[in-house]
């Protein structure tokens, strides 16, 4: 929770100098760094309950560059955070690297000939606390770059708003990228798992680290404050394997409500909704197979924005 909180207090300085450096007039440059906080303590309570405790970070960063025909943009979205139940110990609910990088030519209009780069990740491993956690411990099933999410494609932006974007692509190329052999071998993220020996034991280290795709792309943005101190803004992602079961579309679908209290107290509603075909989930009877995943956080604390003009 100390390295959560240092990283807050740097990223909150850095900010603030470069906000105040002066800027070519053709970029545009906002963000906001986020501590949010929720907590719930039980003291003599008759109906019992667990104490809990949760801390999270949010930095968001955007810069954009127009000049004639051209422009450039750049959204870089940070995301750690822990939390703590009763006698468990911290344990990680939020972790984030997501950084996309458009270029775009105007073609007529409001259309523009575009190249999208986007690459996404995590801070630190994840684990699978069963119920039997204390007997077999926690179980590992994601790591920095475990997985990793890079793809690069070209196609078409229609951009009617300054708030508002669609993008498609029907050439991107995705790799996905897991740097972790334990998983790798397990197959984890579709990858290839490890072969067998002739007992049908795994090979450590046979599990291939990466697995390349191709296929289209879609994405819509959505960022705009729709009433007075409260912020949208929503991204969905989708994507089509032409290579592998197209039909199977993965989705991605990031929403945060940001509603200002004052100039540093605000609250937050997050709703990110993933589904992605190479991605076994098991349910509560045990049985695996991909699932719609649902991750919901509402939290209040302290923010700070910035822009250079």
């Amino acid at each position: 929770m100390k390295k959560l909180l240092l990283i807050f207090a740097v990223t909150l300085f850095s900010a603030n100098l470069f906000a105040q450096e002066e800027a070519d007039t053709s970029w545009k440059v906002t963000g906001d760094v986020s501590l949010m906080f929720s907590q719930s303590s039980f003291t003599n309570w008759a109906p019992g309950g667990d104490n809990n405790i949760t801390l999270n970070g949010f930095f968001n960063f955007y810069a954009g560059y127009r000049k004639g025909k051209s422009k450039w943009e750049n959204m870089l979205g940070l995301a750690y955070g822990q939390s703590k139940s009763g006698e468990q110990d911290y344990r990680k609910n939020e972790d984030k690297i997501d950084f996309q990088s458009i270029y775009g030519l105007k073609a007529s209009n409001n259309w523009y000939y575009s190249a999208n780069f986007n690459f996404k990740s995590q801070f630190a491993e994840g684990f699978d606390y069963h119920d039997d956690v204390d007997t077999l411990g926690p179980e590992k099933i994601s790591n920095f770059l475990a997985p990793a999410f890079i793809s690069l494609g070209l196609g078409g932006e229609y951009r009617p708003k300054d708030y508002m974007s669609f993008y498609i692509s029907p050439a991107t190329t995705r790799w996905i990228i897991v740097n972790d052999q334990d998983l790798a071998d397990k197959g984890s993220f579709g990858v290839e798992k490890a072969k067998l020996d002739e007992d049908g034991n795994i090979i450590p280290g046979t599990g291939e680290t990466s697995k390349f795709e191709f296929g289209a792309y879609f994405r819509f943005i959505f960022a705009k404050d729709i009433v007075k101190n409260v912020n949208l803004n929503t991204k969905l992602e989708m994507f089509s394997d032409y290579l592998e079961k197209p039909e199977n579309i993965d989705i991605n679908w990031d929403t945060q409500i940001n509603m200002k209290v004052n100039s540093w107290l605000s609250a937050m509603f997050g709703f990110v909704l993933v589904y992605d075909d190479d991605t076994p989930i098991k349910d509560k009877d045990g049985k695996e197979g991909p699932r719609t995943q649902i991750k919901q956080l509402l939290s209040v604390g302290l923010s700070y924005n910035f822009k250079n003009r």
